[in-house]
C-alpha cells in the first residue's frame, strides 16, 4: 500500500469552499509533482466550552466528562437551539460540498487541542503507513480562539507536525491591507478608521476561486473517541445538539408563539449555499438599493440583509458580497437586469452596506486590541464607577433576580422591549433597531449587569458573533468605544413613536396588546385606565398592573421629568456615574453580527455626527465621487 501523508484542515469559522484561500491552496498543491501531501483531512470540532456536547454521548445514562457549556453569570447555555440549528445545517452543507470536490469533513467533539492530539496519536500508531504532514487551520479572534491556537500549535508540535495558521479572510478589509501594524494603533473612533482605509468600493481584494478538486479523505479514519458518537445524518447531528438544550430549557416560563399574524424574520437555512442566494435575492429584488431608507424596519425579512448568520460562521465572506455588488454596480450580472439601479454604479443603497460590512470589521479589530477587556464589566474603557444589579451578588435583593426574569421573558412592561425579547426568544433573530433599545434598557433605564444581556444575546441569537455581540454591549452601556459614553441612551417609547408609530412590531409580538388602538397604550399598557383592563383582558397581567419601569413620555408630545429619568426619558444611573440627562439619539452600537447607525442625538450635534449621520454623509460622498468617475 502506497504511504499515505496527511494534511488535517481544522474547519472553525470558515465553513466554505469558494473564497476559502486554505482549501484553494490545497488544490493547487496537490497538482504539482512534489506535493507534501497525498490525502486531506477537513475536521469540524465542536468546541465544548461553547457548545454543549452531551447530546453526543453514546450512552444517555452516562456523564460527559467536560463541564456544560453555560455562561459565566447568568448560566444560560452558551448556543441556544436556533444557533445549533444553523450550525448543524452549516456544517452539513459544508461536509456535502467537500463530497463533491473528492473530499469529505470529520466530525468531532471535545476541546480542540486533545481532538487533535488524540487524532495524531492514532495515526502514528496505525498499522497502515500513514503519517500527518501538517495541521493547517484559520486564525480567529477571541480569548477562547487564540487559546484554541495555541492548544492546537502545542499538540502538533509535540508530534513533531508542522502547524500553519492561516490569515482570516472572511472579513471586508484584508489584514494585509490595514494602514497599521499593531492592533494598539487602531483608532478608538470607527470615524478615524474608517476614513483611513476609504473609499470603501476599492477596498477590498478578490475573491479566490472554488477549487475544482480536493484530495481524497485518509483511509481508514481514525476511530471516535469514546464516550461520543457522532450520527451520521444533518436531522442526527441537530437532535444530538438540540437534545440537552430541551432536557434543560432556557426559561421557566416562557413566552409562546402568537396565534396569528406573525411570522419569523430568519426563516433561513444554515450554510454556503443559502446565504449565496440570499445575497442575489436581495440584490435582485431592489433591497439592496433600497438598504439604506429600510435599515431600520422591525417587521419582515428584506429591510435588512439578514446575512450576519452566514457572515458570522464564514459560510459567505464579506468580500463576496462586494463582489457581486460590483457586478451588480458595474452591469456585469444579467440576472439582475432590470433592478433599480443596474449599471449605475455604486448608490445610497449599496455604500451603505459596505459601511456595515466595514463596521464588522471594526468590531473584530478591537477584539484584536482590547483582548481580555472584551468580557470585562469595566469595558475598554475601563470604567469601575457604576455599581451595576447582578442576580446573587453582594446586596442584591430578590427584587434583582426577579427583575432579570422579567426581562428575559418579555415582561417588562414597555412594550418595545417585550416584543424584541419574545421574538428573540421564538425566533432567534430580532431586528439592530430593537437590539439597541433592549441593550440600553437593560443597561441604562434598569442598571443591570450589562454582561448578562450579552450572555442571552450569546444563547439566543442566531447570528451571534463574538466581538459584534460583546464589543456592541459594551457600546451601549457605556464602557465600549462609544465616544458619547453614558450619555447615549435610548428612550424605548420614542423609539417606537419613530419606527413602530402604529404599533405594529409591539401588537405582532405582544398578543395581549391587539385590542388597543391608542400608540400610548400600546407602547406603555400601563396607561390603561383601570376601567378598561378587564374588557380587554388585561387585567392582572404584570405587564398592565406592575411594569418594572415607568418612562414617561407622552406620545404625541414632550415627556416630562420623573421616573423616566430626564426628559427624553434617560438614564436611571446618570447621578451614579455622574453622566448627563438622557440622551434622545437615534443611533447606539450594532448588534450580533449586523452593524447599525448611531443617529444623530440631541447632545452629539455639538459633537459632529454620529453614526448614524457619518454614514448618510459617507455614503453620499461615495456616490458622488463614483457619478463623478
Amino acid at each position: 500500500m502506497t504511504a499515505q501523508r496527511v494534511l488535517i484542515y481544522l474547519l472553525r469559522r470558515d465553513l466554505r469552499l469558494a473564497d476559502n484561500p486554505v482549501l484553494y491552496e490545497i488544490h493547487k498543491l496537490s497538482q504539482q509533482p512534489q506535493c507534501q501531501f497525498s490525502h486531506v483531512l477537513p475536521l469540524y470540532v465542536f468546541p465544548a466550552q461553547q457548545i454543549e456536547v452531551s447530546g453526543f454521548l453514546a450512552d444517555r445514562n452516562s456523564e460527559s466528562p467536560y463541564p456544560e457549556a453555560r455562561s459565566e453569570i447568568g448560566r444560560f447555555w452558551r448556543c441556544g437551539r436556533h444557533r445549533v440549528k444553523f450550525l448543524a445545517e452549516s456544517i452539513w452543507d459544508m461536509k456535502m460540498e467537500l463530497e463533491k470536490a473528492g473530499s469529505g469533513l470529520l466530525i468531532r467533539v471535545g476541546l480542540l487541542g486533545q481532538v487533535i492530539e488524540d487524532l495524531l496519536r492514532q495515526f502514528q500508531q496505525a498499522e497502515e503507513e500513514v503519517s500527518v504532514a501538517a495541521v493547517w487551520m484559520t486564525e480567529e479572534e477571541g480569548v477562547e480562539e487564540k487559546r484554541e491556537e495555541r492548544d492546537v500549535r502545542k499538540a502538533a508540535e509535540k508530534f513533531g507536525v508542522n502547524f500553519r495558521l492561516w490569515l482570516d479572510e472572511k472579513y471586508f478589509i484584508d489584514d494585509r491591507d490595514l494602514p497599521f501594524d499593531k492592533p494598539t494603533d487602531l483608532p478608538d473612533v470607527f470615524t478615524s478608521y474608517r476614513k483611513s482605509v476609504e473609499p470603501l468600493r476599492d477596498a477590498p481584494r478578490k475573491t479566490v476561486p472554488r477549487p475544482p478538486s480536493l484530495p481524497p479523505m485518509p483511509s481508514p479514519i481514525p476511530a471516535k473517541t469514546e464516550p461520543f458518537s457522532i450520527p451520521d445524518t444533518c436531522e442526527g447531528l441537530e437532535s444530538a445538539l438540540m437534545r440537552p438544550l430541551k432536557d434543560s430549557p432556557p426559561l421557566p416560563k416562557p413566552p409562546s408563539f402568537p396565534s396569528s399574524g406573525v411570522k419569523t424574520a430568519h426563516p433561513y437555512r444554515g450554510g454556503t449555499s443559502g446565504g449565496l442566494k440570499r445575497v442575489q435575492s436581495l440584490i435582485g429584488s431592489g433591497a439592496m438599493t433600497r438598504y439604506k431608507d429600510t435599515r431600520n424596519g422591525l417587521l419582515g425579512t428584506d429591510f435588512s440583509t439578514k446575512l450576519s448568520a452566514w457572515l458570522a460562521l464564514g459560510c459567505i465572506t464579506a468580500r463576496q458580497i462586494h463582489s457581486q455588488l460590483l457586478d451588480f454596480e458595474d452591469g456585469r450580472d444579467d440576472q439582475y437586469h432590470g433592478t433599480e439601479g443596474y449599471g449605475k454604479g455604486e448608490n445610497k443603497g449599496t455604500a451603505a452596506v459596505r459601511f456595515e460590512l466595514l463596521w464588522r470589521d471594526y468590531m473584530r479589530l478591537c477584539t484584536r486590541k482590547f483582548g481580555p477587556r472584551l468580557f470585562r464589566l469595566e469595558g475598554f474603557r475601563n470604567d469601575t464607577s457604576y455599581p451595576w444589579k447582578t442576580p446573587g451578588a453582594k446586596g442584591s435583593g430578590p427584587e434583582v433576580a426577579t427583575m432579570l426574569d422579567r426581562f428575559l421573558r418579555g415582561t417588562t412592561g414597555t412594550s418595545l422591549i417585550d416584543a424584541s425579547q419574545r421574538e428573540l426568544f421564538l425566533t432567534g433573530y430580532t431586528s439592530n433597531r430593537a437590539r439597541q433599545n433592549v441593550a440600553s434598557y437593560l443597561a441604562k433605564h434598569l442598571g443591570m449587569n450589562w454582561k448578562l444581556g450579552a450572555e442571552w444575546y450569546e444563547c439566543m441569537l442566531t447570528d451571534y458573533d463574538v466581538s459584534s455581540n460583546w464589543g456592541n454591549w459594551q457600546y451601549v452601556a457605556g464602557v465600549g468605544n462609544d465616544p458619547r459614553g453614558e450619555a447615549r441612551v435610548f428612550n424605548p417609547i420614542k423609539q417606537c413613536c419613530d419606527y413602530d408609530p402604529r404599533g405594529e412590531y409591539c401588537k405582532a409580538w405582544v398578543e395581549e396588546l391587539r385590542g388597543l388602538d391608542d400608540p400610548q397604550e400600546i407602547f406603555q399598557p400601563w396607561k390603561v385606565s383601570k376601567a378598561n383592563r378587564a374588557e380587554l383582558g388585561l387585567a392582572g397581567l404584570e405587564t398592565v398592573e406592575d411594569p418594572l419601569k415607568k418612562i414617561d413620555f407622552k406620545v404625541g408630545g414632550k415627556g416630562r421629568s420623573g421616573t423616566g429619568g430626564g426628559r427624553y426619558g434617560g438614564s436611571s444611573r446618570g447621578k451614579a456615574n455622574g453622566g448627563g440627562e438622557g440622551g434622545r439619539g437615534r443611533g447606539g452600537g450594532s448588534f450580533g453580527a449586523r452593524g447599525a447607525y448611531r443617529g444623530q442625538g440631541k447632545g452629539e450635534r455639538r459633537r459632529g455626527y454620529g453614526r448614524q449621520g457619518i454614514m448618510d454623509k459617507a455614503a453620499g460622498q461615495a456616490v458622488a465621487a463614483a457619478q463623478s468617475r
